[in-house]
């Protein structure tokens, strides 16, 4: 294939992409595209949203702080988050007014549709599928629905349809970077398989680009090429094991090499890829029920049974285990795009991300109190909005103000009552 030639000073479309025998692999921003996106553009920067959801909640009270405000004290699983407390709010006491049905509210997590056990309610469009509506067209995919072990979501569209979600970790990361036939992607799993690297392919296209580049993008390129080869490794790894025959032992020490919170590392770094290649801006990430833990030290019980825990203190105790490496991975995801700069703003500037479920107390099957860390996106942080946990507040208003973020002026999303009191 012939290489594209690069000019000393040129501009830089922001959809260059470098190329060679089928694989097409996109770029981050670099300094070079400036003078191109201001030319075709003198409107807002881009906005993102990301939203990671759970089935079976959080531990309310090790998640949520004793004392409002800004001067809150961590709780237990806020602890480790303290280096970025600055950059997301945790909102206490909230919920989807109307939504009961323990499970069967998983539908409305980012819907917020009334759900009563019992009834036929049809859905109505999650808040992810809303922004893409409007704004999707902006890049190559309007949005990006993922799931680290099933075809399940909580984006619906328009006509109250799920959206089945990606859960093959090989195959979401060759969307990214070959073109759109299933054989080539196939075709690049088996190159990852083998050990080898997309940037062989298009190696020839990458030096020719970097020799016309100024120090700064060069060393963006550089920290883009390596982020790309880390994950290529991990993905390699995991293959790995996928095709290794388990060792003949007994079933306590039979380890299940497809831990879901790899599976959530694995995913949000290639939300993050997808998001410097601005291939989209609207991604939901679930993680069901069925959610596999086995591997994490301490932890030897299955996750849906121990969020399932009546109380019981050894449950509680490895399920805190499985929680907090969960919100550690959402963490390690804040802090991942805090350090990526996109002109005078960090991408976490611009991307709202939160946290939630449709359940505050697995255990019991209650749909109050739901668990909601909210961050990036340009908000105000370092807060506890603490509701009332007996009355709960609307969390659809936050969702309504994340729209007014987006500049979509939408007077109310499902039932919400305007925008999120204290958040600012």
């Amino acid at each position: 294939m012939k290489n594209v030639t690069f000019t000393f000073g040129k501009k830089i479309s922001r959809r260059t992409v470098l190329r060679g025998a089928g694989i097409a692999m996109s770029l981050p921003f670099l300094d070079a595209m400036r003078p191109a996106l201001a030319a075709a553009s003198s409107g807002p920067k881009a906005r993102r949203f990301v939203g990671v959801s759970l089935s079976l909640g959080l531990h309310g009270p090790n998640l949520a702080p004793e004392n409002a405000g800004t001067d809150y004290r961590p709780s237990q699983y806020l602890k480790p988050l303290q280096d970025i407390r600055n950059d997301f709010t945790v909102v206490s006491g909230s919920s989807h007014p109307r939504v009961t049905g323990g499970h069967t509210a998983e539908g409305s997590i980012f819907t917020a549709c009334p759900n009563s056990r019992g009834a036929t309610t049809r859905n109505t469009i999650s808040l992810d599928q809303l922004m893409a509506k409007h704004l999707g067209h902006e890049t190559r995919f309007p949005s990006l629905v993922l799931n680290t072990g099933s075809s399940s979501s909580p984006s619906y569209t328009e006509n109250g349809a799920m959206i089945p979600a990606h859960d093959n970790v090989m195959r979401v990361f060759a969307k990214l970077f070959v073109d759109d036939s299933e054989k080539e992607q196939e075709r690049q799993a088996q190159m990852i398989r083998a050990g080898r690297s997309v940037m062989d392919v298009i190696g020839a296209e990458a030096k020719s680009l970097r020799r016309e580049l100024g120090a700064g993008d060069r060393d963006k390129l550089d920290g883009w090429f390596t982020s790309v080869r880390e994950l290529e490794s991990r993905l390699q790894a995991n293959e790995a094991w996928v095709n290794k025959p388990k060792p003949k032992v007994r079933a306590d020490f039979d380890v299940d090499r497809n831990n879901s919170i790899t599976v959530e590392r694995a995913m949000l770094e290639i939300v993050s890829l997808a998001m410097r290649t601005d291939s989209t801006r609207f991604v939901t990430l679930h993680m069901p029920g069925n959610a596999q833990v086995r591997g994490l030290e301490g932890v030897d019980e299955g996750y849906h049974g121990l969020s399932h825990h009546g109380r019981d203190g050894e449950k509680l105790d490895q399920l805190a285990i499985v929680e907090q490496a969960v919100i550690n991975e959402w963490a390690d995801f804040l802090r991942k795009l805090k350090t990526i700069q996109e002109g005078d703003h960090t991408m976490l500037d611009e991307t709202m991300v939160v946290l939630t479920s449709n359940l505050g107390n697995a255990s019991s099957h209650n749909n109050k109190n739901m668990p909601v860390l909210f961050g990036g996106g340009g908000f105000k942080h370092g807060r506890h909005l603490a509701f009332d946990q007996r009355n709960n507040y609307p969390l659809p208003n936050l969702y309504l103000n994340a729209l007014h973020q987006l500049g979509l002026q939408n007077e109310s999303f499902a039932t919400s009552t305007g925008g999120m009191t204290g958040l600012v």
